[in-house]
């Protein structure tokens, strides 16, 4: 794996550009494959190209859903502002204890992918509840692949999918299981909804983790009063853009926030299923992540 990380900071910054546009509906996937191809010109194989920069979820497991520390269910919840039911993923510590702290996990623009699902575990694994519902759990759930999956999720109503992120909080934060604190982390899309869920209730959440994710819009961050840990990369532009804003109006509001600006880092740092993945960025977040849960949700 470090072997092949290394390749991979040769791949030329365009080509993770391109990904990120395409990953985000900004280009189809021919157009995508076509301007890799320009780039075998200067040598890339396609074959590595792809295999860099497009999910390969077996890399993604760093905790079996064997492990005998947890156990993992999959619940349906009520969502009546949002498809009327949801779905999602939840794992639990197998000590037996009254009450836990709990997180939700939010996936990103494609569906509850197995990278989430893993983040989910590790969660469980260092002593939390987790939930991660499937926003395409309406439409017969992740397909499998990501590129059905962005393409279900862009077809559905986003009004709606964010309601459902709402009653799936609900839902985590009054399980018979929760000590009634919950937290939420979120990648991409699902960062801009640990924000969204941060900005639409200023009661639901305890603590707030969004990696690389969008803020809620201008008229709903005043409501914000969970304290946020914000998870940034240094060469992602698109999301760092909307950072200086959100910050003044974080400030404005005396919210309780922290920024890391993780260096060198792209957008999607933290999964290790593709040629994004930074493991020493990943790993420092994640620790700062679990001990922002811990102080926060205890």
């Amino acid at each position: 794996m470090t072997e092949e990380k290394n390749q991979h900071h040769h791949i030329p910054q365009e080509a993770f550009d391109w990904y990120d546009e395409y990953a985000h509906g900004g280009m189809d996937r021919r157009t995508f494959m076509n301007k890799l191809g320009t780039l075998a010109a200067l040598g890339y194989s396609m074959t590595f190209l792809t295999s860099a920069l497009i999910p390969n979820y077996a890399l993604a497991e760093q905790v079996s859903f064997n492990d005998d520390d947890i156990l993992a269910t999959y619940e349906t919840f009520d969502s009546p502002d949002g498809h009327g039911k949801g779905q999602g993923y939840l794992v639990k510590p197998t000590t037996e204890k009254a009450n836990y702290p709990v997180v939700l996990v939010i996936h990103e623009n494609r569906g509850l992918n197995p990278y989430v699902k893993d983040v989910a575990r590790r969660l469980a694994k260092a002593g939390f509840v987790a939930f991660a519902p499937d926003a395409l759990f309406p439409l017969g759930g992740y397909p499998g692949n990501d590129d059905e999956g962005r393409t279900m999720q862009r077809s559905m109503d986003r009004g709606k999918i964010q309601n459902d992120f709402v009653a799936a909080a609900n839902f985590l934060k009054a399980h018979k299981l929760s000590n009634g604190k919950l937290g939420a982390v979120g990648f991409c899309f699902g960062g801009y909804i640990v924000n969204y869920l941060a900005a639409v209730d200023s009661d639901l959440l305890a603590a707030g983790v969004p990696y690389y994710g969008t803020p809620a819009s201008k008229e709903l961050r005043s409501n914000i009063k969970a304290p946020l840990m914000i998870q940034l990369g240094e060469l992602d532009e698109r999301v760092n853009a909307s950072w200086p804003e959100y910050e003044a109006d974080l400030k404005a509001n005396k919210v309780d926030y922290q920024m890391h600006m993780y260096a060198g880092a792209h957008h999607g740092f933290h999964n290790d299923s593709t040629g994004r993945y930074d493991e020493e960025n990943a790993e420092l977040s994640w620790q700062r992540t679990l001990a922002f849960f811990k102080d926060k949700l205890s």
